[in-house]
């Protein structure tokens, strides 16, 4: 059966890609059997120190134009819409729903006017992938700027820090408070 997949894998990819086989390929005076390896060029390879974000799903979530989700470590920006997390947040917080999905709104638009549309560069920590396959980063835009922490510096978002991913935990929680202190963003009156 494998060596069936692997002619069919070989008669597609010198039919769809003529360049797929070369002169001397699979000559063994060329190719020990440990050193064969089957290429074929289907597909993209994204570089994730220049991406584009495609759209910004909210406050603290993003499309690639790979179609991979990031979810930015280390922040959390309310809910916009219906949700269990925003049910459970307007109880825990005492604030009611369509407060925080207001919230949610001026979150959402402050990472759009800076994320959407523009290429980036992703920064992983311990943990790649959450639960729901998100990648987690920490994103800069191309002239160095720290997203993740532009967004808690101007009061657009709280602090959510799950361990191991928790390398820039102290300094996103001095932005939460300094910006907390100075009423900026969420946190005006």
């Amino acid at each position: 059966m494998r060596n069936l997949l692997f002619v069919s894998i070989f008669v597609l990819g010198v039919f769809l890609y003529p360049g797929f086989l070369h002169a001397g390929d699979l000559d063994p005076k060329y190719h020990s059997k440990e050193e064969f390896s089957l290429k074929i060029p289907f597909g993209r390879n994204y570089n994730y120190t220049n991406i584009l974000v495609k759209r910004v799903v909210d406050g603290d979530t993003l499309l690639l134009e790979s179609g991979e989700r990031v979810r930015l470590i280390g922040i959390d920006t309310p809910e916009m819409h219906d949700s269990d997390k925003l049910t459970r947040d307007s109880k825990r917080s005492g604030v009611n729903a369509s407060k925080i999905r207001a919230m949610g709104r001026k979150s959402y638009e402050f990472t759009k006017k800076i994320l959407e549309g523009k290429r980036v560069s992703l920064e992983f920590d311990v943990e790649k992938y959450d639960k729901y396959k998100r990648l987690l980063a920490y994103v800069y835009l191309e002239d160095g700027t720290f997203v993740n922490a532009q967004i808690v510096k101007e009061g657009y978002a709280s602090l959510m820090t799950y361990p191991p991913n928790v390398k820039y935990a102290d300094l996103l929680l001095g932005l939460y408070q300094e910006a907390r202190q100075n009423q900026r963003g969420l946190w005006k009156d």
